[in-house]
């Protein structure tokens, strides 16, 4: 199934199947009439910086995730750098170990290595920590705490 998913950049008209998808990743919180409206004024405010992209089978959205880009601080003798936040990675539950989520990830991690990304970051979910951890990201060190943060450093070369 993972051969016919397609994965995109999402336009302004997916807000649709975007915001249906976050209702469905945050199962029980009830309807909310308005959640496409709010959905595509926050991902109109998040400018280029944030990308998002959506997972289809056929016509149909099955996953979707977004990266948020950092932007250092310039410093005195070294080149800009940035680093991306991987957020708001949902699949749906019916399509679930298909290969759709590690199609999604792998297509954020070419990303973030054409654009010379220092690190991706994220905050998984408890259940998706081997996932994650399969493609390489690492909790940076114990002081983290019960926060799941986890680092993928830039592959040199």
């Amino acid at each position: 199934m993972a051969a016919d998913v397609v994965v995109r950049v999402a336009d302004a008209g997916d807000v649709g199947a975007i915001a249906s998808l976050r209702s469905l990743a945050s199962a029980g919180a009830g309807e909310d009439g308005d959640l496409e409206r709010r959905m595509a004024a926050w991902l109109a405010g998040e400018g280029d910086r944030r990308t998002t992209w959506l997972a289809t089978l056929g016509d149909a959205p099955v996953g979707v995730a977004s990266v948020f880009e950092y932007r250092r601080m310039p410093r005195p003798g070294r080149p800009d750098s940035r680093w991306g936040y991987v957020g708001n990675m949902f699949v749906r539950e019916d399509f679930r170990d298909f290969g759709i989520g590690s199609a999604l990830l792998r297509t954020i991690i070419t990303a973030a290595d054409e654009r010379s990304y220092a690190r991706l970051v994220l905050s998984p979910s408890a259940r998706a920590l081997p996932f994650y951890r399969r493609a390489g990201f690492i909790v940076p060190d114990d002081t983290a705490g019960d926060d799941r943060l986890l680092v993928r450093p830039r592959r040199p070369g």
